[in-house]
């Protein structure tokens, strides 16, 4: 029996890797000689390395590099020698998980060290650079990043202003001209499913701000902010990339990329599921397998179970959803092709515990859907 285990991430919890072990384990409990084909998936955020390396191969490379607050740390890329592709997760080296809750700081968090981490990624000479830009703890409109890569920003005043989400305000022109030549001519994929503009009430500040300790009553500052910004690369690069898809990304990160580099920006399902020819393999399975960390009305806009679901559906094969929380109306996940949404606590229990446990409690939950199904259909 031919079984497809594609799941996101479990954020904070368990990378998409660990999920779809933990799913495989539940399985062989019940079916033993069960073909488990696993696909971990990711959006761009935590696990966007590992998920690609599921699907290539290849090694984590580690290297030095400053953390959102400045401080030196180690932090990986993926380099797949045979493919010659080099892939950045930005949750590796400015991610929310490198900070605890009381050191998130907008004002001086930078996405240098991901920066740093391009830049030794191309000492390697990949022929295409994935850079997943999931899951940061800046605002700084990706200033840190270029600046780590040659560009320099200066002040009305002409001095040079370090990048971070305090030096948006400040900055008025920009000098590209020593951005890693590197660069030019790469082919450079994004993977984001964020499709947000860079401004506004659905801009980077007013819909993830708060989650990387901007306040309520500072988003109209940081908004203006980031437009002063805005002005200054706009004037630089001679293009308007503001209200692109993705340039709220990553707290404005996807629009300095897209302003300054030549790229694709695409969703890290679509990709992976591309790059893993994800289709024709649900198309040969019993049932699919897939899940998150929590399943609620967001996940119908672009996500991965939905999204394996929707393929799923085609082809008229039973997909079931795993989730940590569940919330809404379970008929509109149905319409989409989930057939079950499973939530893996089957007691009460400290949000603290669930996440520490989370591998054990998605095994126990896997076994017993699966002991289910053997039990109501007589699946050998």
């Amino acid at each position: 029996m031919n079984i497809v285990i594609a799941p996101d991430s479990f954020k904070g919890s368990l990378t998409s890797v660990e999920a779809a072990n933990a799913m495989c384990y539940g399985i062989k409990k019940v079916f033993p000689e069960a073909n488990c084909l696993s696909i971990p998936l990711a959006d761009g955020g935590e696990g966007t390395i590992d998920a690609v390396l599921a699907v290539f191969g290849g090694e984590k490379i580690v290297k030095n590099v400053h953390d959102p607050l400045g401080r030196l740390m180690d932090a990986p890329f993926g380099w797949i020698e045979k493919e010659k592709i080099a892939v950045i997760e930005m949750a590796a080296a400015s991610g929310l998980p490198i900070l605890t809750k009381e050191e998130l700081n907008p004002l001086l968090a930078t996405t240098y060290g991901t920066g740093e981490l391009v830049r030794y990624a191309l000492d390697y000479k990949p022929e295409h650079l994935i850079i997943g830009i999931g899951g940061s703890a800046t605002v700084d409109g990706g200033t840190g990043f270029f600046q780590a890569l040659g560009v320099r920003f200066y002040d009305s005043e002409g001095n040079t202003v370090d990048g971070n989400g305090a030096s948006l305000q400040t900055i008025k022109e920009i000098d590209a001209s020593n951005l890693d030549p590197r660069l030019q001519g790469l082919k450079i994929t994004v993977m984001s499913d964020v499709v947000n503009p860079l401004l506004g009430e659905t801009g980077a500040i007013y819909i993830f701000g708060k989650q990387k300790g901007v306040k309520v009553e500072e988003f109209p500052q940081y908004d203006r902010w980031m437009a002063n910004f805005a002005e200054a690369v706009n004037k630089c690069v001679g293009k308007d990339e503001r209200d692109s898809s993705g340039s709220g990304a990553a707290g404005g990160l996807g629009y300095s990329l897209q302003s300054f580099l030549t790229l694709d920006m695409k969703s890290g399902f679509s990709l992976i599921a591309e790059m893993s020819q994800l289709e024709e393999k649900i198309k040969e399975a019993r049932i699919v397998f897939t899940g998150e960390g929590k399943t609620d009305a967001s996940s119908l806009f672009g996500k991965v179970p939905v999204g394996i679901a929707n393929i799923a559906k085609r082809y008229n094969i039973p997909c079931v959803s795993f989730a940590g929380a569940i919330e809404g109306d379970f008929s509109r996940f149905e319409e989409e092709g989930i057939s079950l949404t499973a939530p893996i606590v089957d007691s009460p229990i400290q949000l603290e515990d669930a996440m520490e446990n989370a591998a054990f409690l998605l095994e126990k939950s896997a076994y017993r859907v699966m002991k289910a199904m053997k039990i109501g259909s007589g699946l050998r």
